[in-house]
This record gives C-alpha cells, structure tokens and sequence, in this order.
C-alpha cells in the first residue's frame, strides 16, 4: 500500500509530469548536492530530503517504472504490485474497488479464462531492488569496488521453492485443478455472463501445500541480507545507475531474478569540477608571473604537471590539457582538463612595495597596456559625441 503521506515525485524534484530525462537528471543532481549529508553534517531535515530525492529520481530515471508512476501513482511502484493479478494494484481509483482487465474482457466476450491462467503461471521476472553508493571524484573518475548490503526475496534453502515440507510436495489444487483460476456464471440483465478470477483457495498458485515447510511457513520465499560486490566503472557520473542483474528479488514460476540498480553520489571535489567528460579548475598565479611568463604547477587527476604560462597572460584566460580529463565509460579515451588562470591582485603591500610599484606604473606606455588605452578612447570618443 503506498504511503499516503509521500509527496510526488515530480514535486520532489520540482519538475512537470511530462519533464525529460535530460531535465529530470538535472533536478536530481542539484537537489543532491544541495542535500548531501557530508554538506549538511547532523542535519536531519537535510538527510530526510536526500533520501526522498535519491528515491524520486530511482523511480523516474528507470522507464519502466516511470510509466508505472505515471499512470497508477504510488501503487505502481509498490514492491507488491503486480498488474495481473486480481486485487492488485493494477487498475484501481474507482471506489475502492480495483479491476483485473481479463476478467473485464471475460464477462463482456465470455472469454475462457486462459489468459488469466496463463498470467498465474507463467515466469515473471523477479522485483529490482536498489542501493546507493558514495564515491570520491577521483573513484568516480577511474572506477571502484563497493560491497554493498542488500535485503532480497530469495527461493526457501529447506524446500528450493516449492513451499512444502522434507518428503512432501504441493498437490494440484482440487478447486482450479491446477489452472489457478475458476470460473463462475452468473445472471444479469444483459443476460448469462462468464467470470473468470484467480482460485480462492491456492491463491492462483494451482497448488496446495498440505504440510509446510517450517523454515518459509509454506510461502517457498525468505528474505534474506546478502553482501553484493558492485564494480563501478570508471567514468560514472553522479547521479547515474549501475545495474548488477540478477541480484534482485527472485522471480516466479521459474522466471529470472530482478536486478540490482545502485545510484551513484559523487562528493563535491575541493578543487574540481566535472562537466561531462572534461574536468574544470582554476589556478591562481601572481602578478609576475602573467606579466613574464612561467612555469607553474597544474594539479590533474594523474597528479601534477609542468605549464609554461606564456608573457602577459591576462587573467581569465584558459588552456587545454589533453587528455587530462574524466573516462568516457566503456573506453580508454579521455575528455580534457580546462585550466582558467585567475591572476591575483597582492593585498596588505608595504610601504616600500607600494613605492616600487608607483614607480613601476610611471615607466608603462600605451602599448603595453592596450585594452586599457582602447577602453578610454571609446570613452573619448563617446563623450566628445555626446557634447554635439
């Protein structure tokens, strides 16, 4: 049953119904780090909405259950959703009262209740199941390993599944006779009609277990915690998924296990930031330097390289280091690092230093100094045509 105080998770996000994945994404890395807990250090109110935006974005990032959300709300994403069975959560809003489509299309067309049957036993793939991991920028950049704890449905160890005792096995329901449905006939105004739902008595399984199993209680499932082994490869971005198959909750009937989606947070680096594929910083160098010319130390993710910045580098200005920046997942080539140079004014000068820069600025010409002398000729120029 889904949980009535929950907000949308489009309001979560703060986005429309009909926002794109590319949007969707957007919101969810803004919101995550605006609420991450190494941010935000015992703030519980903080905690409370990252949870709620890593569980909006796990939701509408995957499309499956995006349409899910999409047309049955809360329901469709419940863990025990399951639109085919009657009483589920398949189509549900009029009343109280919820509808199995086959049945609907077997009163009206007396249909003979073998879709129904085929629903009850056919293999369904098991539920996914979703986890989080938190990584460094450089662990996002190059790839990690992370073992992660997660609570699955598994088939019971004593009976593999089946629900029954050591020495026993299910027998075929005396009510279906193993279909898992039942028909009745019924009269109405419009005439005779046909209704065909799941068997009361085995519950749509077609089997009826006599003795259970002591350790499932008869269920043929236990939940169990088990360690998964998540390897993340290098590239990853925050806020993107890994997908682990088959360490989900396992299926029905035979069908495959669900599969293990881990969403990854990246920390904020203190030093740089990502944008796509290439890595951005600043490096700050003196006055000096920019007006001279010299060789600086660049941090990279490699570790540090050599840069000759050229004479008069003008604060702003941005280089390329190819090569330098984040994987592109699945391949060896590399994005780029863009270092923009942020010449720093010195604060606090002596006296002395003062002087000597005084007479420093008395040696300049025009032309060493050409952006300045073109702003105030414009400026000349405006004002000269402003007294005509």
């Amino acid at each position: 049953m889904a949980d009535e105080n929950k907000r949308d998770y489009y309001e979560v996000l703060g986005l429309a119904k009909g926002a794109s994945d590319d949007e969707i994404k957007k919101a969810y890395r803004k919101l995550a780090k605006q609420y991450h807990p190494d941010l935000n250090p015992g703030d519980e109110k903080a905690e409370k909405m990252f949870k709620e935006v890593g569980e909006a974005y796990e939701v509408l990032s995957d499309p499956d259950k995006r349409a899910r959300y999409d047309q049955y709300g809360f329901a469709g994403v419940d863990p025990n959703y399951n639109p085919g069975a009657a009483g589920g959560a398949g189509f549900g809003g009029f009343g109280g009262m919820d509808f199995d489509l086959g049945s609907i299309f077997d009163n009206f067309f007396g249909g003979g209740g073998a879709s129904s049957s085929r629903r009850a036993s056919a293999p369904q793939k098991g539920e996914n199941l979703g986890a989080q991991v938190t990584l460094s920028f450089e662990e996002a950049a190059f790839g990690a390993t992370r073992e992660v704890t997660v609570g699955r449905v598994e088939n019971c160890p004593t009976c593999g599944g089946s629900g029954a005792a050591a020495g026993t096995q299910p027998e075929t329901c005396p009510n279906c006779h193993g279909t898992g449905t039942v028909r009745t006939v019924r009269q109405t105004a419009f005439g005779t009609m046909q209704q065909t739902g799941v068997c009361y008595q085995c519950g749509g399984t077609g089997r009826i277990v006599k003795t259970p199993c002591a350790t499932c209680k008869g269920k043929g499932k236990v939940r169990k915690n088990k360690k998964v082994t998540v390897n993340i490869p290098a590239g990853v971005d925050d806020g993107q998924s890994v997908r682990v198959r088959g360490e989900g909750n396992v299926g029905a009937n035979g069908g495959p296990n669900g599969d293990l989606l881990v969403s990854v947070t990246v920390r904020p680096h203190p030093i740089f930031t990502r944008d796509g594929a290439n890595v951005l910083c600043e490096v700050p160098i003196t006055f000096a330097q920019a007006a001279l010319g010299a060789e600086i130390e660049v941090p990279t993710l490699d570790g540090k390289v050599r840069y000759t910045v050229p004479e008069g580098t003008q604060s702003g200005t941005v280089f390329r280091l190819k090569g330098k920046g984040i994987p592109y997942v699945g391949y060896k080539s590399r994005g780029d690092q863009f270092v923009t140079v942020v010449v720093e004014t010195p604060k606090n000068l002596t006296r002395e230093q003062k002087e000597l820069l005084q007479r420093f600025e008395g040696t300049l010409k025009d032309e060493t100094q050409p952006k300045r002398k073109t702003f105030f000729d414009k400026l000349k120029d405006s004002m000269e045509k402003g007294r005509k």
